[in-house]
């Protein structure tokens, strides 16, 4: 496992959920919720800084096939976004299947209701596509996703 904090976001047209986990990269949790859009990416670049991460997940929406529609190509390009303002290769795409149900499930079960878990359900989904990825990463020895090379 490569040591240090990694942020991950979950892209959403209304709200961007972030989560961090812990300079071993052991554990994800909950961060923020970003409002989408102008200042975004600004505020994930400060979250970054302040955490000094050394990456940043960007959970890519496809299908239960794989396939990528218009929410995928909204993370690709949000990803690249980010990419073009952080060190090259700090940057990964990773599937993001079922995190959100996940999140929503656990919410659920956890009494979280209404209002106050669609306030949190995106930071909680960010927090399970981070888990899933500092898994994969424990599990196969490599860094997760794919690199997303920087657009301004």
């Amino acid at each position: 496992m490569r040591p240090g904090v990694r942020l991950a976001v979950d892209v959403g047209s209304v709200r961007v959920g972030v989560a961090r986990c812990d300079p071993g990269g052991v554990l994800a949790s909950p961060l923020e919720t970003v409002k989408s859009g102008k200042g975004d990416v600004d505020r994930l670049m400060k979250l970054a800084a302040e955490h000094e991460a050394i990456e940043v997940v960007v959970g890519l929406p496809t299908t239960l096939s794989g396939r990528e529609g218009p929410a995928a190509e909204a993370a690709r390009a949000f990803a690249r976004r980010l990419a073009g303002r952080l060190p090259d290769g700090a940057v990964r795409l990773y599937d993001e299947r079922l995190t959100t149900v996940t999140a929503e499930s656990g919410l659920r079960a956890g009494g979280v209701r209404g209002k106050a878990r669609r306030k949190v359900v995106d930071q909680a989904a960010a927090a399970v596509l981070l888990q899933a990825a500092l898994d994969a990463e424990r599990l196969t020895g490599r860094p997760p996703g794919e690199i997303v090379r920087g657009s301004s």
